[in-house]
């Protein structure tokens, strides 16, 4: 039967003994009976009929319908969620039961569960689903809002971004691992970038490939407006390839997946290092990601800037203290651009130094 109005009909299939409940030609009265929900019937099928009854031409049906299908028993409620059921009625289920953990994680397991509805519960504030969608290779590859929810979910960290990218076929540039790809020629980038650009101009991707940045905060506002365009597999790609400017934008966007992605370009420079651990509008996991990377910690400028940049989590500005110059902790000392966590600690320091 199909069920909904004439923009968006979605065709369920019910068994004999659960559609002539579901019939708009059966009697108003056995439609109300049924939309109680006390029938019986196998699991699936009560769900799946009480969601076509959620759509009937009777407001009391409909009413009773979808209140007896948000209050569905136990057992019938874990059938219906790890079962073949219509992905419609699964994404209607997945808005009943969002905040419910033991709920979500079946939905997110279903093979049934359409994509959007996993993009959906990949944007939940619960770690166990994300763990899951992460986990989902597939899903990943094939439908990029899932990507793009993940990448915005509070709950996920550095290891699922990381997974993530290395689902997506992205090198992460590990220490000890090989860069391995031959820099590629200023009109090979222009090129590599204009194809994520698409239908943007050729003199936007050169700027976009190019390792300089644009004096011109005109042309600032133009490539700003051409990323906002982009998808986030489009970002994660030019992240990638992209050139400083590129970078500068990307380190920036709210889905970590693209930021991550910016940091980890074969590209980036450790001057490029230094700005980010000193800017104050990424994000504080960027900020934990370029503390836990021996490489660029080595430096001392990397170092004093994590040090210096009020968004660096504590325990991580706190251990950098210790490599600091007696000038450089003095400034801190005295400074009311950072926590009294790190002045106070400064202090500490040079007064076991005898310094103070």
């Amino acid at each position: 039967m199909e069920s909904g109005g004439t923009k968006n009909k979605i065709r369920l299939v019910l068994s004999p003994s659960a559609e002539k409940y579901a019939r708009q030609d059966a009697p108003l009265k056995v439609r109300k009976m049924a939309a109680r929900g006390a029938l019986p019937l196998e699991a699936l099928d009560l769900a799946t009929l009480l969601f076509a009854l959620s759509h009937d031409p009777d407001a009391e049906v409909q009413q009773t319908a979808r209140a007896s299908l948000a209050d569905l028993p136990e057992k019938i409620l874990e059938a219906t969620l790890s079962g073949p059921a219509h992905p419609a009625l699964l994404a209607h289920l997945a808005r009943i039961h969002k905040d419910d953990d033991a709920a979500c994680e079946a939905l997110a397991l279903n093979p049934a569960t359409s994509d959007l509805t996993i993009a959906f519960l990949a944007s939940l504030p619960l770690r166990s689903v994300v763990e899951i969608v992460s986990n989902n290779q597939e899903r990943l590859q094939r439908e990029s809002r899932i990507v793009e929810a993940l990448g915005e979910n509070p709950l996920t960290g550095r290891a699922v971004v990381e997974r993530i990218l290395s689902f997506l076929g992205i090198p992460l540039g590990e220490e000890g691992d090989d860069a391995a790809t031959v820099e590629p020629t200023e009109e090979e980038a222009t090129r590599a970038v204009l194809a994520v650009l698409g239908d943007q101009s050729v003199e936007t991707a050169k700027i976009l490939a190019s390792e300089e940045e644009s004096p011109e905060e005109e042309t600032t506002d133009n490539i700003f407006a051409a990323i906002q365009k982009m998808s986030v597999m489009e970002k994660i790609k030019l992240a990638r390839i992209g050139g400083k400017e590129a970078r500068n934008l990307l380190i920036k966007d709210r889905n970590k997946v693209v930021a991550l992605s910016a940091l980890q370009s074969p590209k980036i420079t450790d001057t490029e290092v230094v700005s980010i651990a000193q800017s104050r509008s990424v994000s504080d996991e960027i900020l934990r990601m370029i503390s836990s990377n021996k490489d660029w910690t080595r430096n001392y400028q990397i170092k004093l800037a994590l040090t210096t940049n009020p968004k660096t989590p504590l325990p991580q500005a706190v251990k950098f203290l210790n490599y600091l110059q007696d000038r450089d902790l003095r400034a801190l000392m005295k400074s009311k651009d950072v926590s009294s966590a790190i002045s106070s600690h400064a202090r500490r320091i040079l007064d076991k130094k005898g310094l103070v």
